[in-house]
């Protein structure tokens, strides 16, 4: 199957027999961060009950214990930073995006690494409403790191300023934020993303620990932003990555 789309007035073709999944499942042995233990995948276990057909139940029958923003590839909404917890479920209303992958390193500085602004002035196309950022070094491990007190790389206030001025609705990154693991709570990153509060962008989202192996290349493509349906403020998500060739 194909999909035609218009990005700056030129047409391309949507492989869509090709997903191209940048997500990165929740599992006892994924990535996480912020603190978290890993998420329990538990059958049920109740007045004699067990939902585990290998442990002689009936049926398939598990709790599952996470964190969404600790566990594998998720998907934000201004809720995350604000008094009133608005769901992303209430605010994200569409799902497919002309999208553009773009590989970054990030700057040393001190004992930080930076996605600064200048690695991203000159590179993001016209036309496109979700950038993709993949930084470097880009290995397997970060489908199963563990993030938290390492520090990981993040985005400086000028070069969130400028994703926002290239009218970026969603961003998706394969780090655990788009800020400092800590920064005493300043989350300057996101505050600038959603213009909160003064300008607040309610539609645009963050989508964080996606993982876009080397063999994806840098260039467009059509999204699929997929998100589970919870009433929060962040949930699970898988984002989908079809090809584009010019029609």
């Amino acid at each position: 199957m194909e999909f035609s789309l218009k990005i700056n007035d030129k047409r391309y073709i949507a492989d869509l027999d090709n997903p191209i999944d940048i997500s990165i499942p929740i599992s006892a042995d994924g990535p996480r961060a912020w603190y978290v233990d890993p998420p329990k995948i538990e059958p049920v276990k109740a007045d004699g009950f067990v939902g585990a057909v290998a442990q002689g139940g009936s049926v398939n029958f598990n709790n599952i214990f996470f964190n969404p923003h600790g566990h594998g590839t998720h998907t934000e909404c201004v809720g995350h930073i604000d008094k009133t917890v608005y769901s992303i479920n209430d605010h994200l209303k569409n799902f497919f995006f002309a999208a553009q992958l773009i590989t970054v390193e990030p700057k040393q500085n001190g004992d930080d690494l930076i996605i600064e602004k200048d690695l991203l002035e000159g590179e993001i196309e016209k036309g496109i409403k979700a950038l993709v950022v993949r930084t470097k070094p880009n290995s397997t491990e970060k489908t199963h790191k563990t993030h938290s007190n390492t520090n990981p790389p993040y985005f400086s206030k000028e070069a969130m300023e400028y994703i926002v001025e290239n009218k970026i609705d969603h961003l998706l990154v394969d780090q655990p934020s788009v800020d400092r693991e800590s920064d005493g709570g300043v989350l300057k990153g996101h505050h600038t993303f959603w213009q909160h509060p003064n300008n607040t962008r309610f539609h645009a989202t963050i989508t964080e620990m996606i993982f876009a192996p080397d063999s994806i290349s840098d260039g467009l493509y059509f999204l699929n932003l997929m998100v589970s349906a919870f009433k929060n403020d962040a949930v699970p998500s898988k984002p989908i990555l079809y090809k584009l060739r010019v029609e």
